[in-house]
């Protein structure tokens, strides 16, 4: 392999450059980046003061093989020093709430928080983990979360926590989008075992199988929920890209915009906006909708498949508070849709990761979260809303949840268009589909990124190395 291009330099198209860096196989890695930073949606402001805010993902799981590969990743690029851990046994990893009928709820944890009834909740969750067991298995292909929560676990929860859930990982509406796209354990848990709890008692079906390095070891060994990083979550891509700029068989493009893929005899001629390239392989990390408008008309089934997954606009907007003003100590809170459409979520940023407050004063770091799948409904076309209406809307929300009546000393907008793509029913048999088309076409095409196999970050990631492998034809790659 001569010559391959990654399209996209958001974290799945740098950790897919990382990967096929890994590999004698490629001779020159070409990474795309049409914008003129990389790193996609990990974004933070650093301002004079030392305090960080996060305009996307602010907290990293180490859960899972694909949690353990992206701690080994950050430990090989040299940030093993800059990680800052939230155990299991923090405050923010043991409080987190519901915005319900108007009231702030805690979530049900430990022994007591299962077996008794505790607000917002009808009844205690024990009884729905006990008559789960008996629920029998369903026998459609894919159901709507909520449809797959309600029947095993009970109409409550999934009105309450699982609306309030998927709207806070996904900012989608869970009685759209797929059990078995967006939750594949629970689906494999309920084809295998039959059953949610016997399929994590017992486990339900092989994964991927990673070895931990040092500091996923530390982090098993510390109990870790999430991590971040010193500077925010935006050095991680700063990181990589310093760590491929290293290597001479790596060539770094920003602010050049692909126009066109054409098929060539060696591979793809790709257009630019100014001027054109070729490659051997291309391993796209665009959004499904950027892709499509690239190929080439003869490859109208893969377009339309590509066409078909669509994507929610977010509003994070950061604001900062002089002083200690939270009435409780948490990660956060959600809202369930049917509380307030337009309002995702809460964010506490300085209760897990205090060491981003300025250390000059005391203040209060918070992050508000709204639109998802209700912003068009809710607040109108993206292009048309004001950045001064969403930072009103998100203050006058801290206001009547919090009961903070001062106004926030500091604030910024970012309005993130078209950045979760939402796997809605159908989701898995359409990327299926694209990838057969692929492979039956013999099209020098791999697709990663987080419009196929999973939106957070540790999936982004790993779907760049399943790129890299599968194109390479290696189980698994030099960590």
């Amino acid at each position: 392999m001569r010559t391959v291009a990654v399209l996209g330099g958001g974290i799945g198209g740098l950790a897919t450059a990382y990967y096929l860096t890994k590999s004698s196989q490629v001779a020159k890695v070409i990474v795309l980046e049409g914008s003129s930073r990389y790193g996609g949606w990990l974004c933070s402001t650093r301002r004079a003061d030392k305090a960080v805010f996060e305009h996307g993902p602010r907290g990293i799981r180490p859960a899972g093989a694909v949690g353990l590969n992206t701690l080994n990743m950050v430990e090989d690029i040299g940030l093993k020093n800059e990680v800052l851990p939230v155990p299991y046994s923090h405050v923010a990893s043991k409080n987190k709430y519901l915005y319900v009928n108007g009231k702030l709820h805690k979530m049900p944890s430990g022994i007591g928080g299962v077996v008794h009834t505790v607000p917002p909740f009808s009844r205690p969750i024990l009884q729905s983990i006990a008559m789960e067991m008996l629920v029998k298995r369903g026998k459609e292909e894919d159901e709507s979360i909520h449809s797959f929560v309600s029947r095993r676990l009970g109409q409550e929860l999934a009105d309450i926590a699982i609306d309030s859930l998927c709207r806070g990982v996904f900012a989608g509406d869970c009685r759209k989008l797929s059990v078995r796209s967006c939750f594949p354990s629970l689906h494999n848990a309920e084809q295998h075992r039959g059953s949610i709890v016997l399929g994590m008692l017992f486990g339900s079906g092989q994964g991927p199988v990673v070895h931990p390095g040092t500091l996923a070891k530390r982090s098993r060994k510390e109990s870790w929920a999430q991590w971040s990083l010193r500077e925010g979550l935006e050095s991680f891509p700063e990181a990589i890209t310093n760590w491929l700029s290293r290597s001479e068989r790596v060539e770094l493009h920003r602010s050049v915009v692909v126009k066109q893929l054409h098929p060539s005899a060696s591979g793809w001629k790709i257009h630019l906006e100014d001027g054109s390239l070729s490659a051997d392989h291309v391993i796209s990390a665009l959004p499904a909708k950027a892709l499509s408008s690239a190929l080439p008309q003869a490859l109208q089934p893969l377009i339309q498949r590509l066409q078909e997954i669509p994507t929610v606009t977010v509003a994070v907007v950061n604001l900062e508070y002089e002083g200690s003003v939270l009435p409780v100590e948490g990660f956060g809170h959600l809202v369930p849709s049917w509380e307030d459409p337009g309002l995702l979520g809460v964010v506490y940023d300085s209760v897990p990761f205090p060491q981003h407050n300025s250390p000059n004063r005391v203040t209060t770091r918070l992050t508000v979260m709204m639109g998802g799948a209700w912003f068009q409904e809710v607040f109108g076309p993206p292009e048309k809303v004001s950045e001064e209406f969403l930072i009103t809307k998100a203050t006058e929300a801290i206001r009547s949840h919090l009961a903070v009546s001062v106004m926030p000393i500091w604030s910024k907008l970012a309005l993130h268009k078209n950045c979760i793509p939402q796997y809605h029913l159908g989701h898995w048999k359409r990327v299926e589909y694209m990838r057969e088309y692929i492979r039956k076409n013999l099209l020098p095409l791999s697709l990663a990124g987080s419009s196929y196999d999973g939106v957070s970050v540790n999936d982004v990631i790993f779907s760049g190395r399943t790129a890299a492998e599968g194109l390479l034809g290696q189980r698994t790659l030099q960590q």
